[in-house]
């Protein structure tokens, strides 16, 4: 009757434990000079905090005397237009508008906030809201404006129930390393905020800003939420090979495609703010930092891929090894690019109901100025990914192959996690497992 002898999940020995560290100390050699570099530009490229002539308006700004207060709204109503008091005091018939009469924050009578009539045509005042409106009160003329006009609903509290719904549920079904990830994007953030934001803004290279930013972006928080270990080190080396891909590819995506920002309002507004920002800089910067989350998926799981393959069959060749975990890579390129697709298909929804709506051909239509950034976005976001998987499982197959990772899980092995990854860990499914397993089975006499 047969049997199998591949290595029951287990402790790894200590065999194991010292392969984990020699492969360490040989990513260290690549790593640690990379990540100085790295380091090293963040120094030289971090911004004065001086963003020089460079003003623009403030849509929240107001006039002495005018204020932006809060309100609860009572209750919505169709009636005659407080900016048209001056027509029915003449005995003329008003227009009707929306008017949400909202009760100020010192309490008192509700005041009457007239709705523009693009907010009144979605109906989406009720009773119940909170709202933000413009107080004209103080500084009224006799000249027809109305004294408080809607400007805003408050989000506050949708918002803050999603973050803390969003954190409770990584921090459940993850644990410990979900918490470390969420902590890890606050660090992110920072370092967008702080360092390549106002970089961009004093005129600094926007291609090293991207690069430099995002390496170190990546270095925190692969390093933070997954471990000092030889599978972060390996997926780290495939991430930092995709952001190159990626900017290179978005540099010259960038000047061939002439992405100037003229289509976009915002991007036009920061272009007659000063001669000193580069717009084509900016989206320049935006396409790298763009795929860094889809890229860190795809690179801890192949390399997590091959370290679980090797330590249950030892014996598997490098090029068994690498067919296995291209396999899983596959599916996930196949997954990941409807991703990306799908989210940048999302959040320019509003676009392109617009554009087609024009009378336009599918290749006018994509290669529009509205359009062109968001597909340029996806096809370099999807090149980059794409080619950092096979290099991310190359890498980890030659890591592990190299430190001679023998006997690596016993089911009675010493005790010792390594590197905090278990078979469980890594993310595989059972079926992939067996499909790369060498053959193994003998048949007992």
């Amino acid at each position: 009757m047969g049997h199998s002898h591949l290595p029951s999940p287990g402790a790894p020995t200590r065999a194991a434990l010292a392969a984990r560290r020699r492969a360490n100390r040989l990513l260290a050699w690549i790593l640690v000079p990379l990540g100085l570099l790295a380091f090293a530009g963040m120094v030289a490229l971090w911004p004065s905090g001086e963003p020089g002539d460079i003003t623009v308006a403030d849509p929240y700004a107001t006039a002495d005397g005018v204020s932006i207060d809060t309100g609860a709204v009572q209750r919505v109503v169709e009636e005659d237009c407080p900016s048209s008091v001056a027509l029915t005091e003449a005995g003329a018939q008003a227009p009707q508008c929306q008017v949400a009469y909202t009760l100020p924050p010192g309490g008192g009578e509700s005041l009457p906030v007239e709705v523009p009539p693009e907010v009144a045509k979605t109906n989406a005042v009720e009773p119940g809201d909170t709202i933000r409106y413009l107080n004209l009160q103080n500084v009224m003329v006799d000249n027809g404006a109305p004294p408080y006009i809607f400007m805003d609903f408050v989000r506050s509290v949708p918002i803050a129930a999603l973050a803390v719904l969003y954190a409770g549920v990584v921090i459940a079904v993850a644990r410990w390393r979900g918490l470390r990830a969420l902590i890890g994007l606050g660090g992110a953030y920072a370092v967008l905020a702080g360092f390549i934001l106002p970089g961009l803004v004093e005129g600094k290279p926007p291609l090293l800003l991207g690069l430099v930013g995002s390496s170190v972006i990546m270095i925190g928080v692969l390093y933070f939420a997954h471990g000092f270990s030889a599978r972060t080190s390996t997926a780290l080396l495939g991430t930092l090979f995709g952001l190159a891909i990626t900017a290179g590819l978005a540099a010259w995506a960038t000047d061939a495609a002439h992405l100037i920002g003229v289509d976009n309002e915002n991007a036009y507004t920061l272009i007659n703010a000063s001669d000193q920002l580069s717009i084509s800089g900016i989206i320049l910067c935006g396409l790298i930092i763009s795929g860094l989350g889809v890229l860190n998926d795809v690179t801890i799981t192949q390399s997590s891929a091959v370290w679980e393959m090797y330590e249950l069959a030892p014996g598997a060749s490098a090029k068994r090894l690498f067919a296995g975990a291209m396999r899983v890579g596959r599916d996930h390129i196949a997954s990941t690019v409807y991703t990306i697709a799908f989210a940048y298909a999302g959040a320019a929804l509003p676009v392109l109901i617009l554009v087609s709506l024009y009378d336009r051909t599918l290749m006018e239509t994509l290669t529009s100025g509205e359009l062109a950034e968001e597909v340029i976005r996806t096809l370099v976001g999807s090149i980059g990914l794409v080619l950092a998987i096979p290099v991310t499982t190359a890498v980890a197959v030659l890591v592990v192959k190299a430190v001679g990772l023998t006997g690596a899980r016993t089911g009675s092995g010493d005790e010792g996690t390594g590197d905090g990854y278990g078979a469980a860990g890594s993310g595989m499914t059972g079926g992939s497992n067996v499909n790369v397993m060498p053959s193994s089975r003998t048949t007992g006499r």
